[in-house]
């Protein structure tokens, strides 16, 4: 494994986000893909963090995420 996997609370502070917002996102099925360990422990690969912000870089508004 080549990178680590964070906890929810080190994800968020990466991603600028509060912890409830990545929370409410697991819910939704929205934001990057995490990983589930055992009962209760929510983890997020430091490299699918890194591909989520790239994939949600914008120059426009009309990139087709605009609603």
């Amino acid at each position: 494994m080549t990178d680590r996997l964070i906890s929810e609370t080190e994800a968020a502070r990466t991603l600028g986000l509060a912890v409830a917002t990545l929370r409410r996102w697991r819910q939704l099925g929205r934001g990057p893909a995490w990983h589930k360990i055992g009962p209760a422990a929510v983890r997020y690969d430091v490299a699918e963090l890194r591909a989520y912000v790239a994939r949600s870089t914008r120059r426009s508004t009309r990139d087709g995420t605009a609603r």
